[in-house]
C-alpha cells in the first residue's frame, strides 16, 4: 500500500512515516504544494494524507487538482482546522474522510484501511494468475489451494510482478514500489534480489512454475511460461 504524506509539519510528518512503516506500508512525503503537486502527477498513490496549511498554498487546490487528475485516489484530509464549514467544504470537495489534530495514529491507520475497504469493488478483491490465488483484502496467498507463507514486501512484491507480466521491471523500479521516497540506498536495491530470491523458492516449493524471468543487466520480467 502507497501513502503520500503532505504536511509541512517535520516532527509530525516524521511521526506519521515511521508508524506506517512500521505497518509495512510504502511512504512519500511532500511540504508544500509544489512538491505534492509534481509526486500526485508523476505517481501513483492509494492514498493521499493532505494538510490543508501548506507554506505555498491552500490544501484544497490540491484537493481539487487530485479529483480531476486521479479521481480514483483516496484522499483523507488531516487538518488543525476543525469548524463544521472546513469540515464539509473538503468532504464536499471530494475528500473521503477528514480528521482533525492532534489524532491517534491507529485511528488514523483504520481510516485509510476503511477508506481502501470502500473504494475496493467485490470483484477485484481476488488477484489470479494460473495457480497463484491472492486475496487483496485479507492479503492470503494460495498455491493449489494451500496457503504460501510470504512476508508482507515479498507479497508486495508477487503482486506488482503479477500486475506488471511480460513487462520488464528494474531493480530501480522494483525498489521504488517497495521503498518510495527511500529508493536510493544501494541496500534496498541490494534486497530487491534477496526477496526475489526468496519469492522463487516458496512458490517453487509450493508446486508452482518458476514464472520469474531474469534479465541480465536489466531486471526481472514474470511470464506465462
Amino acid at each position: 500500500m502507497k501513502l503520500l504524506v503532505i504536511e509541512d509539519h517535520k516532527d509530525l510528518l516524521d511521526t506519521v512515516i515511521i508508524y506506517f512503516k512500521k505497518e509495512d506500508y510504502i511512504c512519500e512525503t511532500a511540504s508544500d504544494t509544489r512538491e505534492a503537486l509534481e509526486k500526485i502527477e508523476l505517481f501513483e498513490y492509494d492514498c493521499i494524507l493532505l494538510d490543508l496549511m501548506l507554506p505555498d498554498g491552500n490544501g484544497l487546490e490540491i484537493l481539487r487538482h487530485i479529483k480531476s487528475y486521479s479521481p480514483e485516489t483516496s484522499v483523507i484530509i488531516v487538518s488543525a482546522k476543525n469548524s463544521l464549514d472546513h469540515k464539509l467544504t473538503g468532504l464536499d470537495d471530494g475528500a473521503d474522510d477528514y480528521m482533525t489534530k492532534p489524532f491517534s495514529l491507529p485511528e488514523l491507520h483504520s481510516r485509510i484501511k476503511a477508506v481502501l475497504r470502500r473504494k475496493m469493488p467485490e470483484n477485484n478483491r481476488f488477484l489470479n494468475f494460473n495457480e497463484i490465488h491472492i486475496d487483496l483484502q485479507s492479503k492470503e496467498c494460495k498455491i493449489n489451494n494451500n496457503i504460501l507463507n510470504l512476508t508482507k514486501k515479498e507479497l508486495n512484491l508477487l503482486i506488482y510482478f503479477i500486475n506488471n507480466q511480460n513487462r520488464m521491471l528494474s531493480k530501480q523500479s522494483i525498489a521504488s514500489h517497495l521503498w518510495g521516497d527511500y529508493t536510493y540506498s544501494m541496500d534496498n536495491v541490494d534486497f530487491v534480489y534477496q526477496h526475489l530470491k526468496n519469492i522463487r523458492k516458496k512458490i517453487t516449493d509450493a508446486g508452482c512454475k518458476d514464472y520469474l524471468q531474469t534479465v541480465y543487466g536489466l531486471g526481472y520480467k514474470w511470464i506465462d511460461r
